[in-house]
């Protein structure tokens, strides 16, 4: 397996306390709807805009953390998760959730963004991402199953993403402090194959978003539509938590050897599939058959996208520019999912999702076939999309 003194643990750490809040979002707008005088349509703007507050953080601070520090960085992220996290867990007042909501999206963001920086530097960055992977999947799973049996509320899930902060601040100690200042990747030079990397950010952004607006209200679907409970919820996306893992497993297995078309258009057109069987699922067995093989299919589809917005630019310029596409559809998807949830229902919302899925297939397979020639590069790029899965950013 894997010898315990070359794994940077203290990334694989802050990688699992950064991910965690797009991990649990499903339950988290789900117990903010429940727990608050909010509506669906208000809870999931609040997914949308704690998401949109972590990205934001990797936006500002993606070419400064060596010129920052490492270590300064991560504990200030850390610090910001736990007092915003933890004060949303602990009071009832709106107002007060909203803003430790959108401080500890903050705090997420700059933990995110710190772990991808020094990921992306280690000798073998797949080895560290998958140990990051593995422990926020595990992490998500045993809350999914832990919550519903601590009682209503909308405190729970912030809770545990608060107190995993809290837990990896001491292990920032052996970060890095300052050092040379860093230089952006998108720093100098001429874009190469600027329509190519255009339609694909564009697609992907669209993509993301359709993702993340089902995955945003998926709770709701499990509880409402499928009459569910709660601990039967947590349970499916316990397994596909798992799923998703596997994903990312057979995606590496398979590599270039179908080329890119194949996976990014064809992969998109079945999660389209999954997304309605999800959407219009009446019972365990529908729901869980969407909801686990969309979260098989997703990191594939996910990984050949990023190797191809590599493929346009040696320099990793038009990954880094997907990559942050990717992160603002995924801070709009919980928002798009609730109010479409909401003014049309659930089925029709999956199918105006598949829809759009479908529709930035075919540009994303015309650029995949246009770069086909060009040799597909071994890059490990971590980033934030996802919602749970989208963890592969341009670095």
């Amino acid at each position: 397996m894997f010898a315990p003194r070359t794994i940077a643990w203290p990334l694989v750490a802050l990688f699992t306390a950064g991910y965690l809040a797009p991990y649990l979002l499903p339950t988290t707008v789900g117990r903010l709807d429940s727990g608050l005088p909010l509506t669906t349509t208000q809870a999931g703007a609040l997914g949308s805009a704690l998401l949109l507050s972590s990205a934001s953080a990797g936006f500002v601070l993606a070419s400064r953390v060596e010129r920052i520090g490492a270590r300064t960085l991560a504990r200030t992220g850390l610090t910001l998760a736990v007092l915003g996290y933890g004060t949303a867990a602990l009071t009832g007042s709106v107002p007060a959730v909203v803003v430790g909501a959108l401080i500890g999206g903050l705090g997420s963001g700059t933990a995110t963004t710190v772990a991808a920086t020094g990921i992306a530097a280690q000798p073998d960055p797949h080895r560290t991402t998958t140990l990051g992977l593995l422990g926020v999947s595990a992490l998500a799973g045993a809350v999914y199953l832990t919550v519903p049996h601590l009682g209503p509320g909308h405190g729970q899930p912030l809770a545990a993403i608060a107190l995993t902060a809290l837990a990896v601040w001491p292990l920032t100690g052996r970060l890095p402090v300052r050092t040379a200042a860093a230089h952006s990747p998108l720093d100098g030079g001429r874009l190469p194959h600027r329509r190519s990397g255009a339609v694909l950010a564009a697609t992907m952004l669209c993509w993301s978003l359709a993702q993340n607006a089902l995955w945003g209200v998926s709770g709701r679907i499990g509880l409402a539509q499928a009459h569910l409970t709660e601990a039967a919820v947590g349970a499916v996306f316990a397994v596909a938590l798992g799923a998703g893992l596997l994903g990312v497993t057979v995606a590496g297995a398979i590599g270039p050897r179908f080329g890119r078309a194949v996976p990014v258009g064809g992969g998109t057109a079945v999660i389209a599939g999954c997304v309605v069987l999800s959407a219009s699922a009446a019972d365990l067995t529908s729901f869980a058959a969407g909801e686990i093989a969309w979260n098989l299919l997703y990191p594939v589809v996910l990984s050949y996208v990023i190797g191809l917005a590599a493929s346009l630019d040696p320099r990793g310029r038009w990954a880094v520019l997907v990559g942050s596409a990717s992160s603002l559809g995924t801070a709009a998807g919980p928002l798009t999912g609730s109010v479409l949830a909401e003014r049309a229902g659930f089925p029709t919302m999956g199918a105006v999702l598949a829809v759009g899925l479908l529709a930035v297939a075919v540009p994303m397979t015309l650029v995949a076939l246009g770069a086909g020639r060009r040799p597909l590069p071994v890059v490990e790029i971590p980033v934030e999309t996802t919602r749970a899965y989208d963890t592969t950013a341009a670095a």
